[in-house]
């Protein structure tokens, strides 16, 4: 496929109801066992990614490793790539966009895009991260790239509290609109793990839902219900990938 003809049929993917399942890599070699299972796309995830090249999480991969890391996945798998690009690695919409056009230019189609300011902590307003969506849908579509930008929202993941959720989404319902009328492809809630809550933002934002697989969370029959339009698995992949290693290497040195 082109890089244009993946980008139209990862959106196709996104389907209210019928959630595509997204397990999330972190090179070319866990994009190639994904893909052999059966994924119809793939998607990194920053935690793994950075944890796989011996870096924490929030944009402490070098920009250029994270690129190479991009090519080689694309080249070793013809499937529709998203990155979880964070914030972009700028809190300036022109840099930010400029720093996703590297990402196009490696083949990448989609991206996430939180709205956290990384590093420093907080949300930013939604004035200024819709400033930072628009320059980002601007760019591709000079490049002319239909790019999927799954607009990510940390407030869930900012209140550990889950008996506070439900006072987050009149908040979050605001934000998928506003980042829709500033053309994003999706809206991403990771954190969010209340079924009825879930269903709520569902029916009100005008964006296919990605909801995270985590502890806790409902099953992939319950989020169909609820209307998600996508499920992804974060870091969790990686982490019991690393598990059952350690568990091994234990094994061979007696331990």
């Amino acid at each position: 496929m082109t890089q244009e003809e993946r980008a139209l049929a990862f959106a196709a993917l996104h389907r209210k109801g019928e959630p595509v399942v997204l397990y999330n890599i972190w090179d070319a070699g866990s994009a190639c066992c994904v893909a052999e299972a059966g994924a119809k796309a793939l998607a990194t995830g920053s935690w793994s990614v950075a944890a796989a090249h011996g870096y924490g999480d929030g944009q402490k991969v070098p920009l250029a490793l994270l690129i190479e890391t991009v090519r080689e996945i694309v080249a070793a798998v013809d499937l529709p790539l998203s990155v979880d690009f964070e914030g972009a690695y700028s809190e300036d919409p022109a840099q930010g966009a400029a720093n996703v056009a590297e990402l196009i230019d490696a083949g990448a189609i989609g991206i996430n895009f939180e709205d956290q300011v990384v590093g420093r902590g907080g949300i930013h307003p939604i004035d200024r991260q819709v400033a930072r969506i628009r320059a980002i849908r601007d760019m591709a579509e000079r490049q002319g790239v239909p790019l999927f930008i799954n607009a990510r929202t940390d407030l869930f993941l900012q209140e550990s509290d889950v008996s506070r959720h439900a006072g987050l989404v009149d908040e979050t319902i605001a934000r998928a609109r506003a980042y829709a009328g500033a053309g994003a492809s999706g809206f991403f809630a990771p954190g969010l793990v209340d079924a009825d809550l879930i269903a709520r933002l569902c029916e009100a934002s005008p964006l296919p839902v990605n909801v995270m697989m985590k502890p806790g969370a409902p099953d992939l029959s319950i989020l169909a219900a609820a209307g998600v339009g996508r499920v992804s698995y974060g870091p969790f992949p990686y982490r019991a990938m690393i598990a059952w290693l350690r568990g091994e290497a234990e094994k061979a040195f007696g331990k």
